[in-house]
């Protein structure tokens, strides 16, 4: 049985490029919110739930709008925890078979978005956070999304702040232009490499 092992971070904090360096290192990550994406359009249960609650027309030709969604699940936690409530549990399944077929790898990743936020980290053996300053990462997503210092500010104010992750946090990397980030994960991954 892989030891299961969080990847989660804040907006613009790094933690796509954390993956793709452990990607790189022979151990395999699961992304939780690329399989929400998918499923959100794939998973009939999900869609129908999804259309039931935010109405149909916010899918068009099959694809979900994810910018009208966004603007409503934004600005309304009570609207995000419902979406979330929706995506969740299939995400959830998905990651389960994901792990039966990595069986033989000693060590699997979970990236995700919000693995404070919704408690999921607690499913985990052990979990990483990916840090950076205010500044590098609202610079970071606007060069990324080409959208304005507002509205990263938005999306970050949805987000459980730094200081609280860090406390769940088993192990923290910092991303910010001037620390290396390899060396941080190579010892990240010696160290629970040592735990299996």
């Amino acid at each position: 049985m892989p030891l299961r092992v969080g990847i989660t971070g804040g907006i613009g904090s790094g933690k796509t490029y954390v993956c793709q360096l452990i990607r790189h290192l022979g151990y395999p990550v699961f992304h939780s919110d690329e399989e929400a994406r998918a499923i959100t359009e794939s998973n009939n249960l999900v869609v129908e739930a999804i259309k039931k609650h935010f109405g149909k027309n916010i899918y068009i030709h099959g694809k979900l709008n994810r910018q009208e969604v966004a603007r409503i699940v934004f600005s309304d936690p009570q609207q995000l925890a419902k979406l979330n409530a929706i995506v969740h549990p299939a995400v959830a399944k998905s990651f389960e078979s994901w792990c039966s077929k990595h069986s033989n790898s000693p060590l699997v990743f979970k990236e995700a978005a919000i693995l404070f936020e919704t408690g999921l980290y607690k499913e985990l053996d052990k979990n990483i956070l990916v840090t950076a300053p205010l500044d590098i990462r609202i610079q970071r997503v606007m060069e990324r999304d080409k959208v304005t210092p507002d509205e990263v500010v938005a999306r970050i104010a949805n987000q459980m702040n730094d200081e609280e992750k860090v406390r769940l946090a088993d192990f923290t990397i910092l991303n910010d232009n001037q620390n290396l980030v390899l060396p941080q994960v190579l010892k990240i991954v010696r160290e629970l490499i040592e735990l299996v």
